[in-house]
């Protein structure tokens, strides 16, 4: 047994299978993966990375595995040591693009375990690739142990993402909340001693989504890195086909080498010399239709309001996040020994759906001296109104 100290845990013990696998090259790589994407640009200490979550995630399976009796336990700490194995360069900024050119979402680690390093480690163990495979998708019953609403892979990252960030949203009794999961009728839900610490969970990532996940700084630079990957492999400068096995660093190189319009936005985010807030709305305040209409083609749209405007192509940059949605809301929690939906039996919770569909904000982003231009021409574009629900801080200042 191998002992080392988390900033976040504390003390985690690593048995002999976990020390193998974290040798592995593969799970090296992570070490040299930022967790949260560029939002160091937003928060200085925001520099945690996959492997540090995915020790902490292993952590937390072993804690909760110490009161809730699965069958082959060592399958799911593989499992969640293996967990975000498959994560490709800055994190949820590339995935995506992956999935875009391979078809395979992070969770799909099937050709990684096959690799020898890992593959060895797992034989060793009497474990099999694919039952790991399956537990990390949450296509098993002790899968959900790492992917269902309410999940040890979650817990790690809103506290360790609080924790690194300096935001005082992570605050969670981890601690009451693992005591009172179990598994009820094949389900693993929270029992009924948990109703607060869930919903301590909940608030904290309805905090973290805008605070931190979705701040406008990291949107913006996130978007810029994408379009710059877009580019690369368009002009045959980048293999999207090895971008799963890249780390940030190599990315960052590959595009510095592709030079051109990629090598200028890599630079710019490097330099933070990022692009500016042209548009920033809710979906309440702008036409359904149009961020429908172009959702799946984005860049069809940057070029449309880049030609009305006059701007440069690629100068113009458009964002539209996904409809937002708190799958946790969905979690079951035990009530006189029935099973009922957490937003069934919380107002707290009832009230953070439409909380969070509040936070969404699509975005139109360029260059500081093109800002004013595109500005009108987006807003027009998209049909913006007045939203009487949130007005901005310089309205209210009447600014």
């Amino acid at each position: 047994m191998k002992v080392v100290r988390d900033p976040v845990h504390g003390y985690i013990e690593l048995d002999e299978m976990a020390q193998a696998l974290l040798d592995t090259p593969q799970m090296q790589r992570l070490r040299r993966i930022r967790q949260l994407g560029l939002s160091h640009l937003v928060y200085p200490g925001a520099n945690h990375t996959r492997f540090e979550h995915s020790l902490g995630t292993y952590h937390l399976t072993c804690q909760l595995l110490e009161h809730v009796e699965v069958p082959h336990p060592a399958e799911i700490k593989a499992a969640a040591l293996l967990h975000d194995v498959g994560h490709g360069p800055f994190s949820h900024v590339t995935e995506e693009l992956i999935r875009r050119y391979t078809r395979r979402g992070h969770d799909e680690i099937s050709s990684i375990l096959k690799a020898p390093e890992i593959a060895s480690v797992l034989e060793k163990c009497s474990i099999t690739p694919s039952s790991i495979t399956t537990h990390v998708k949450g296509e098993t019953t002790i899968g959900s142990i790492l992917n269902s609403e309410i999940d040890m892979d979650r817990m790690d990252y809103l506290v360790r993402d609080a924790h690194y960030t300096g935001v005082a949203y992570g605050v969670i009794d981890l601690e009451r909340l693992i005591h009172s999961l179990k598994f009820h009728e094949r389900r693993f839900v929270i029992g009924p001693g948990g109703l607060q610490a869930a919903e301590s969970l909940l608030v904290s990532r309805f905090f973290m989504h805008p605070t931190v996940y979705y701040h406008h700084v990291s949107r913006i630079a996130e978007t810029m890195l994408l379009r710059a990957c877009e580019h690369a492999i368009a002009e045959g400068l980048l293999d999207p086909t090895v971008l799963q096995s890249m780390d940030d660093a190599m990315l960052e190189t590959a595009l510095i080498e592709a030079g051109g319009y990629a090598g200028e936005l890599i630079f710019r985010i490097r330099d933070r010399r990022l692009f500016k807030r042209s548009l920033y709305a809710s979906l309440t305040s702008v036409s359904r239709d149009v961020v429908e209409r172009y959702r799946s083609n984005p860049k069809r749209l940057e070029q449309e309001l880049a030609d009305e405007s006059g701007v440069p192509e690629g100068f113009v940059l458009v964002d539209i996040p996904g409809i937002p949605e708190m799958t946790e809301m969905k979690a079951m929690i035990v009530v006189n020994d029935s099973m009922v939906s957490l937003e069934q039996v919380s107002p707290i919770v009832r009230n953070l759906e439409q909380a969070h569909m509040d936070n969404w904000r699509m975005g139109v982003y360029t260059l500081p001296e093109h800002r004013e231009r595109v500005t009108n021409i987006a807003r027009e574009f998209f049909q913006v109104r007045k939203d009487t629900r949130q007005l901005d801080l310089r309205e209210m200042l009447g600014n």
